[in-house]
């Protein structure tokens, strides 16, 4: 067990890397929407919130103490910033689960594509990262690209959207705050140490609120539940690797992709067939996303600059 670590953390290192993880990570991220809004038509949101939570603690708990043979690093340099950042994602969490029990999958994806430019301001402002004005174009085109993937009605001349539209923009804020103290806490804690906090919090608070919303599930809504804990905590581990390895800025406008998964999901499992508008979105946001994510080119350096450096 020993070799695999060490053979993950020589392969899994740098910018490309964490371009990798985060990648996988959205495609993870699609299947964990898709479970909730299968079940948020049986059982209520804050349950199936909690056992997502509770299951990917158990999960990320076990998975590290076998592979550290029992040993996990639960000491944290700043426990004040882990546990707002598992709060953040669990409001994260409730806003979009509750969204999708109204909006279609591609549509609540869509507005929650609000995050990258909030976390890309976020880590300019918080963090002090530099960010290209090419990423910043790339970001905004990539907006662009998500207001025609909603179909705003001053474009399309269809009625105002539904209120519920509002749920996924304050899941966008809650996960920008999220993937800021993802990156920060990523400079200050051993990346085991920030996944094994990643649902205690949460955990905690929402099980508060057991007693009072509690429905039984059936056989097959307990293991959907698991699944939902499953997924949760192996799509936020490997993201938590990934802002280890590349800046917040780079990684969060990579979001955009998930967009084009969900409304393969929904047309999949819900027989929402994505119509010209998500078509031209999903190929804007495409764009403006390969824009972020280009590496800028290294500036030349003077002849004398270079003799110095040999």
């Amino acid at each position: 067990m020993n070799n695999l670590s060490s053979f993950l953390r020589q392969r899994l290192r740098g910018p490309a890397a964490g371009i990798a993880l985060q990648m996988f990570a959205l495609v993870l991220f699609v299947c964990m929407d898709t479970t909730f809004k299968l079940m948020a038509a049986h059982l209520p949101v804050p349950q199936l919130a909690w056992a997502r939570f509770l299951g990917s603690a158990i999960a990320v708990w076990g998975f590290l103490a076998i592979l550290g043979k029992g040993s996990l690093p639960w000491r944290s340099r700043a426990p004040g910033l882990q546990a707002l950042r598992s709060l953040a994602l669990g409001g994260c969490t409730l806003f979009f689960a509750s969204a999708l029990h109204f909006l279609p999958l591609a549509d609540a994806t869509a507005v929650n594509f609000a995050t990258p430019l909030l976390t890309v301001a976020a880590a300019a402002l918080f963090l002090g990262e530099k960010v290209i004005p090419r990423r910043w174009l790339g970001v905004v085109i990539g907006l662009l690209g998500v207001m025609l993937a909603i179909r705003p009605p001053f474009i399309t001349g269809e009625a105002p959207p539904h209120p519920a539209y509002l749920l996924p923009l304050g899941s966008a804020a809650a996960f920008a705050l999220y993937a800021v103290l993802t990156r920060k806490l990523a400079m200050l804690d051993d990346s085991r140490t920030t996944i094994l906090h990643t649902g205690l919090a949460a955990t905690l608070v929402f099980s508060l609120f057991m007693p009072f919303v509690w429905v039984p599930p059936s056989l097959g809504q307990w293991g959907a539940m698991l699944a939902l804990g499953v997924l949760g905590g192996a799509s936020h581990g490997i993201m938590v690797l990934a802002y280890a390895r590349a800046p917040a800025s780079v990684l969060a406008p990579l979001s955009y992709f998930q967009l084009i998964w969900a409304g393969v999901s929904g047309w999949l499992v819900f027989n929402d067939v994505p119509d010209r508008w998500t078509l031209i979105g999903a190929s804007i946001i495409l764009g403006g996303g390969m824009m972020t994510i280009w590496p800028a080119r290294p500036r030349a350096l003077p002849a004398g600059a270079m003799a110095q450096q040999k």
